[in-house]
């Protein structure tokens, strides 16, 4: 069984530092957003949409509320709020033998959550780039 990429994960997020990343992520790792139609694909379009999530969602009351961890694949429900908007979100990942995350899947919920965080991841991408 390969090693689990998820504590990781987690120290990554209580850190808020996303130079963490690069070390959890496959070179063909491929990103699936909850707002652009097109999988992302590679370690450096990734980080770039992963770094922002984390500007965006990860705040003093995110917090993951409910995980199932497998052999290769973990589903974790998280919860923040953001100018009064509740969102309810799951991670869904996967990783390769060596443990690395090689498929990252981010779904949202209600309407006006996803609303609210592709304005915002919006804003960050422009200026980040």
């Amino acid at each position: 069984m390969p090693p689990s990429p998820i504590p990781a994960w987690h120290r990554v997020l209580e850190s808020r530092d996303p130079s963490g990343l690069d070390a959890l992520l496959a070179e063909d790792v491929v990103f699936h957003s909850p707002v652009v139609h097109t999988p992302q694909a590679g370690r450096i379009l990734t980080r770039m949409y992963l770094a922002a999530a984390m500007h965006v969602l990860v705040r003093p009351d995110f917090r993951y509320v409910r995980e199932i961890v497998g052999e290769r694949d973990a589903v974790l429900e998280f919860t923040v709020e953001i100018d009064g908007v509740v969102v309810n979100g799951v991670d869904l990942i996967h990783w390769d033998d060596e443990g690395l995350i090689d498929d990252f899947k981010v779904m949202l919920r209600p309407l006006q959550a996803i609303d609210k965080v592709q304005q915002m991841m919006a804003a960050v991408l422009r200026n980040s780039a």
